[in-house]
Order: structure tokens, then C-alpha cells, then sequence
């Protein structure tokens, strides 16, 4: 995938983002914003919904619908002649909204802008209770926009409407289903949160413009860790849009994920309310300067 970051050190590249505002819990906007920002990158947050908390075993949280917005904030940003570097976008809370995304990313997609689509849907081989046969159609619609598509097994099994199998993964058959995935339009495609058949735990990466597929192993931690999709997504677009190559990118994002999940674990903290990232701001930021540096 040929990377097209603002290479001016001192113009940040700019970011639409596009996704829910959760209040409590450490996903989405709430993720990408810190972690974006200290990558080096203006993040102008277009949200779709804001909840008092995340949906994922929360009860009782609040809930605003925004569908109705994105189409009236996306048209002034553009009459703003406001110009991205990438879009990114996220959950979706049904299909309108979702076509309401779509057209959003019509609107404000430049030429030479990534537009990388994070299409949460599920996990652990079910789809989350929001979601429907129509919105899983949408997002199959919408990840035919991107450039980047970041799903995990569950959401990648939807997208190519297969069944999902909890079975430990080789790198054979993670390299079809990324050869599958590819053929829905990315440029670059990667599949997060695997189970290797080595007992790692990982993400595999397949981009256009790299030859041989690329597997990123790391110990497991056990558990189950909520906003870690977002924060893996982000810190791979903040490393992409400073110029680093893909496989640097995707290993950043895994490390970053991995500290965050161990802290967390260390801290005995309630998961439902996200992974400590905070601490690791500062080596992103490393990080993108160096790299932002070297192509200078």
C-alpha cells in the first residue's frame, strides 16, 4: 500500500473520524482521539452516537443517535475546503447510519486520503446484539470504499459470509481468507485478535504493494479486553500516515495492544472499562517522529 502522509513536519496530518462517543469506557472516539493526537495527527471527530458507556456488558447505558448530523457536518466540512489525510471509521449502530457513514466518506474523501474501515460487527463468532443481516450487508458495502480494513475473525467471516470457526489458525488458511478479504477492494487487509495453532496470539496482514503476507505473533494473555480493536486500528493508522511500512506498523500496533492488556491485568481493573493505553503515548510518539524524521 503505497502511504501517503503529510510529510511536513509541522502540519500535522488530518483525520476524520467517525465513530461512536462513548462517555465511560475506553473505545472509539475516546481511544482514537488520545492516541492519534499523540501520533502526530489532527483528529476531527465526526460522532455518530454518544452512550453514557460502551455496549459491551453494560447495562443500562444511554443512547443518542446522531445519523441525522453526519450528513449536515460533512457537508460543512467540505465547504470549509477542509482536506483529510485518512478517514476512519468504526462501529455503526444500524444500517442507515451506516449508509449515512458512506455517503460521509464520499464527501470528504480527497485525492491520496486513506480511508481505513474498522468494520466492528463481533467477536468470538457472534455478531453484536445491535447488529442485522442489513448491516452486515452495509459494511460489506462500505469496506469496499477503504483502503484499510481491520477485521477480527468474526467480523471477517461476516464480511465474506462464512462460517466462523473457534479452531486455532494456520498461516495457510489465514493467508486465503486475507487473499478474500483483499478481493472485496482494500489495498490492504488485516485480520486481528487470531489464535495461531502455535498458541500465539497475533494479527496477519496482506497488502497490494508487499510481497508475501506478514504474521505477527505475541504470547496470549488470557482474558477478555474491551476497546483493544480500537486501539490496535488507531496506532496502525497513526504509523501508516507517519510512512512507516506496513509490517513495522501492524508489530507497533500489537505491542502497544499487548502493554495496554498486561497493565490492565496487572492493575486488577474492571476490563468492561478498557485497557490502560495511557502510558504507552509517549513511545508512540516516539515512534511517528522518528519516522516522520527519516522521510523528511
Amino acid at each position: 500500500m503505497e502511504n501517503s502522509p503529510n510529510n511536513s513536519l509541522n502540519i500535522p496530518p488530518r483525520i476524520a473520524a467517525i465513530h461512536d462517543l462513548s462517555g465511560a469506557g475506553k473505545c472509539s472516539l475516546t481511544v482514537a482521539l488520545p492516541v492519534l493526537s499523540a501520533m502526530g495527527c489532527e483528529v476531527c471527530a465526526l460522532p455518530t452516537a454518544i452512550l453514557s458507556t460502551h455496549t459491551g456488558n453494560i447495562p443500562g447505558f444511554t443512547y443518542r443517535d446522531l445519523t441525522d448530523d453526519l450528513p449536515r457536518a460533512a457537508a460543512h466540512w467540505a465547504m470549509l475546503g477542509l482536506r483529510f489525510d485518512a478517514i476512519y471509521t468504526g462501529f455503526a449502530a444500524s444500517a442507515r447510519q451506516l449508509s449515512a457513514i458512506s455517503d460521509a466518506v464520499d464527501i470528504l474523501r480527497s485525492p491520496g486520503a486513506l480511508v481505513l474501515v474498522d468494520p466492528v460487527m463481533g467477536d468470538h463468532g457472534v455478531l453484536y446484539k445491535t447488529y442485522t443481516a442489513d448491516m452486515v450487508s452495509a459494511m460489506r458495502r462500505l469496506c469496499t470504499k477503504a483502503d484499510i480494513i481491520t477485521p477480527n475473525l468474526t467480523e471477517a467471516a461476516m464480511l465474506l459470509d462464512q462460517p466462523y470457526s473457534a479452531k486455532a489458525r494456520t498461516e495457510r488458511t489465514l493467508s486465503e481468507t486475507l487473499k478474500s478479504l483483499l478481493s472485496l477492494g482494500p489495498k490492504c487487509a488485516l485480520i486481528t485478535g487470531i489464535e495461531f495453532d502455535d498458541g500465539q496470539l497475533g494479527v496477519a496482514v496482506s497488502d497490494r504493494s508487499v510481497s508475501g503476507d506478514i504474521f505477527v505473533k505475541r504470547p496470549a494473555i488470557p482474558g477478555v479486553w474491551y476497546g483493544t480493536g480500537d486501539l490496535f486500528a488507531s496506532v496502525f493508522l497513526g504509523a501508516t500516515l507517519a510512512g512507516a511500512p506496513v509490517g513495522d506498523s501492524a508489530a507497533l500496533a500489537a505491542d502497544t495492544t499487548c502493554s495496554a492488556i498486561e497493565r490492565t491485568r496487572r492493575n486488577e481493573t474492571d476490563p468492561r472499562f478498557g485497557v490502560h493505553f495511557e502510558a504507552e503515548l509517549g513511545n508512540l510518539y516516539q515512534f511517528t517522529s522518528t519516522w516522520r524524521a527519516k522521510l523528511s
